[in-house]
C-alpha cells in the first residue's frame, strides 16, 4: 500500500481527541457514526492509491500545456471528477434534496486531507469546483442553482473563483473587470483575471467562473464589488456556444505543474454574459465565504503535502544505512555495520519535527472542521455565534502555519535524503516546490497576519480570543490530571500568559490611532499565536493518548500512542520555545520597518 497519510492518526483526531460524537448527534447527522465515518477514510485511502497517487509525479512531468488559446492538462484529471462526481465527493455536505449527503464538514476535511496527501495536484479541480458550487448555493437564485450546480456536481462542469487582476494582484478593491446590465437581466462583462486555477482545461465539459466585477456606477473600492455566475460556455439546445471567455495564456510554475492556472480574457468581443449572484455590491461579502473555506482547504493542502514528505523521509530514513552510531567511548567502531540514518539523532530530530508539524497540523484542522459544522447546525443560536466566531479566529492560523511550517517541515524531509532529496528520483524535491505556493494562495501570509492581529484578535472587544483561552484552560485543566503532562501545562501556561502581554503592549499603538505601528510587526504576532496554538493541539492529543493508555481503550498498538506524547514533549522543548523569542522581537519599541519613502531608499541602498 502506498504510504503518503496516516490513516490512523486522522481516525485518532476524530475519536478520542476532537470527539466526533459532538457533531454526529446533531439532528443533521444522524445517518453517521463513527463506524461510517471509518469506513469512508478506508475507501479515501482506496480510492487515493488507485487513482491519484500513481499519477502525482506523471502530472508534474507532463504539467498543463498552452497552444493555440487553449490549455490541455493530464487527461487523469477528467478520470477524478467523474470519480469524485461519481462518489458524491464535490459537495457531500449539501442538503440531500440538494443531491448532497449531508456529511459532517470535519469528515469532509479528513477524506480531503487523503486525497490530497496523495495527489495535491488533481484534487484542486474538484475542490474548487465544490467552492464555486457552494457559493451558488449560498447566494444565488433556485433557478441558478439548477442551471449550473448539479452538473457542477456531477463533476461534468468545473468551478473557479475569479478574483485576482493584473493591475490589482490582492488589492480586491482596485479591480476593474465591469458589468454591464442587459435587458434580460444579464449583464456584460468585460475584464481580466490572472492566476485563475483550473481556468480552462479540457478534462470539463464546461467551467463556471464565479466573477467579481463592477457594475457601471458603483461606488469605488470594495462596497462596489459584485459577483457574477460567468460560464465558458452557454448551453443552447444541448449545444455548447462560446460566452466569449478566452484564454490569453497558462502561467508556467515553479511547482503545482499538473494544476492548470490561466489568464483569462472575459468579453473581448463584447458578448460575454453573466448572472448576477444575490444584490449587486456585495461580491466581496459573498466572496468571502469561498475565500475562507478556501484558507482553510489551502491549509490542509500545506499539511497533507508535508504529510506526504514526512512518510517518505520517515520510510528513507528506515531503509538507508548510512555511517556508525557512536560507541561508548564517544567514537566510532569501524569494523561495525552501518547502521540505519534513523538511528542517528539529528535525523531523528529532522522526523520528529516533521511529525510534529504535520499532525499538530492535521489536529487543528480537524477542530476547524468541527467548528464549522457546530457553526451552522448546533442547536441554540449562541453556541453557533461561539463556533462561528472561534472558526474566525482561528482561520488564517489554520491557513498560515501549515503553509510556513510545512515548507520547513517539507525541507527538511529533502535533507533526511540528503543528495538524493534535491534528484527527482524521490518525491521530495517535487513536494518541495508544490507547498511553496500555499503561504501565497488566497492571501499571504502577511495578509493572515494582518487579519488575525487587525481583525480577529480584538473582534468583539477581545471576547474571542478570550473564548479561545477558555477553550485551551479547560483543556489544560484535564491533562493536568496526569503527572507526566504537569510540566508541559505548567509551559503552556507561560506561553498563554506571554502572549496575553504582548496583545496588551501591541493594543496601545491601536487605541493611539498608531496602527502602522501596531500592524507593522503582524507576521511575527503571527508565528507566536500559532505555535500557542499547535501547542495546544499538542497537549489535546497527548491527553487523549494518556487516557487510552491509563484507561486500556487502545485500538492501536500502545507504541501508536506512547508516540503522541513523546511528540507533545518533543514539540516543548523545540518549538514552543520560539514564543519567547517571538514576544522579545513584539515588545521591542524600535520601529526599524516604519520609515518614510526617502529613507526607505537610502535603508536598501
Amino acid at each position: 500500500m502506498s504510504k503518503y497519510v496516516s490513516v490512523d492518526h486522522l481516525k485518532f483526531l476524530l475519536d478520542k481527541v476532537h470527539d466526533i460524537d459532538d457533531v454526529l448527534a446533531l439532528p443533521r447527522f444522524a445517518d453517521y457514526d463513527k463506524d461510517s465515518i471509518e469506513m469512508l477514510l478506508d475507501s479515501a485511502k482506496q480510492l487515493a492509491d488507485k487513482e491519484l497517487y500513481p499519477y502525482f509525479i506523471e502530472m508534474d512531468r507532463v504539467g498543463a500545456k498552452y497552444e493555440n488559446g487553449t490549455i490541455t492538462c493530464h487527461p487523469q484529471i477528467e478520470k477524478v471528477m467523474k470519480m469524485y462526481g461519481e462518489n458524491g465527493f464535490i459537495c457531500p455536505h449539501f442538503d440531500y434534496d440538494e443531491g448532497g449527503s449531508q456529511m459532517p464538514h470535519v469528515a469532509n476535511l479528513a477524506l480531503g486531507f487523503i486525497s490530497t496527501a496523495a495527489n495535491n495536484t488533481a484534487v484542486g479541480y474538484p475542490g474548487l469546483t465544490a467552492g464555486a458550487a457552494g457559493l451558488i448555493r449560498s447566494y444565488a437564485t433556485k433557478d441558478l442553482f439548477n442551471k449550473f450546480v448539479p452538473k457542477m456536481m456531477s463533476g461534468e462542469w468545473g468551478g473557479t473563483m475569479a478574483l485576482t487582476e493584473p493591475q490589482a494582484g490582492s488589492s480586491l478593491s482596485d479591480i476593474v473587470t465591469s458589468a454591464k446590465p442587459n435587458e434580460d437581466g444579464t449583464y456584460n462583462i468585460e475584464g481580466q483575471k490572472i492566476f485563475i486555477s483550473a481556468g480552462d482545461h479540457q478534462c470539463s465539459e464546461n467551467i463556471i467562473h464565479l466573477t467579481l466585477a463592477r457594475i457601471e456606477g458603483a461606488p469605488a473600492g470594495t462596497k462596489g464589488i459584485s459577483l457574477f455566475i460567468v460560464p465558458k460556455y452557454h448551453i443552447e439546445d444541448g449545444n455548447k456556444v462560446s460566452n466569449d471567455v478566452s484564454t490569453a495564456g497558462e502561467f508556467e510554475k515553479m511547482g503545482q505543474r499538473g494544476y492548470v492556472t490561466t489568464h483569462l480574457v472575459f468579453g473581448d468581443k463584447k458578448n460575454c454574459k453573466g448572472y448576477l449572484v444575490g444584490e449587486a455590491n456585495r461580491g466581496l461579502k459573498y466572496m468571502f465565504q469561498m475565500m475562507n473555506g478556501a484558507r482553510l482547504e489551502v491549509g490542509l493542502t500545506a499539511a497533507a503535502i508535508a504529510s506526504a514528505a514526512y512518510q517518505a523521509s520517515l520510510q528513507y530514513a528506515k531503509e538507508r544505512p548510512q555511517g556508525r552510531k557512536l560507541d561508548g567511548t564517544g567514537g566510532k567502531n569501524i569494523n561495525a555495520d552501518q547502521t540505519l540514518i534513523i538511528n542517528h539523532p539529528d535525523v531523528r530530530r529532522m522526523l520528529m519535527l516533521q511529525k510534529s508539524v504535520v499532525e499538530g497540523c492535521a489536529s487543528l484542522l480537524i477542530l476547524c472542521g468541527k467548528y464549522l459544522d457546530l457553526s451552522h447546525y448546533a442547536e441554540s443560536e449562541e453556541e453557533k455565534e461561539k463556533y462561528h466566531d472561534l472558526l474566525e479566529l482561528l482561520t488564517p492560523i489554520a491557513k498560515t502555519y501549515p503553509s510556513e511550517m510545512g515548507r520547513v517541515s517539507t525541507s527538511n524531509g529533502m535533507q533526511v535524503l540528503g543528495g538524493y532529496g534535491f534528484t527527482t528520483d524521490f518525491p521530495l524535491e517535487q513536494l518541495y516546490r508544490d507547498i511553496r505556493i500555499t503561504a501565497i494562495y488566497e492571501g499571504t501570509t502577511g495578509i493572515q497576519s494582518l487579519d488575525l492581529l487587525g481583525r480577529k484578535a480584538l473582534m468583539k472587544n477581545g471576547a474571542v480570543l478570550m473564548s479561545l483561552m477558555t477553550e485551551i484552560n479547560s483543556d489544560l485543566s484535564t491533562a493536568n490530571t496526569y503527572n507526566e503532562l504537569q510540566p508541559y501545562c505548567a509551559q503552556m501556561e507561560k506561553a498563554l500568559a506571554t502572549s496575553q502581554k504582548v496583545l496588551a503592549h501591541l493594543s496601545k499603538f491601536a487605541m493611539a490611532g498608531k496602527f502602522e505601528q501596531f500592524l507593522a510587526d503582524a507576521t511575527i504576532f503571527m508565528e507566536l499565536m500559532s505555535n500557542v496554538v499547535i501547542a495546544w493541539q499538542w497537549i489535546k492529543m497527548a491527553t487523549a493518548a494518556k487516557q487510552a493508555i491509563v484507561t486500556n481503550q487502545m485500538v492501536k498498538e500502545e507504541s501508536f500512542y506512547q508516540a503522541q506524547i513523546h511528540t507533545m514533549k518533543f514539540y516543548f522543548k523545540y518549538e514552543l520555545p520560539k514564543v519567547k523569542s517571538a514576544a522579545e522581537t513584539l515588545l521591542n519599541e524600535e520601529t526599524l520597518t516604519i520609515v518614510s519613502e526617502e529613507e526607505a531608499v537610502k535603508a536598501f541602498a
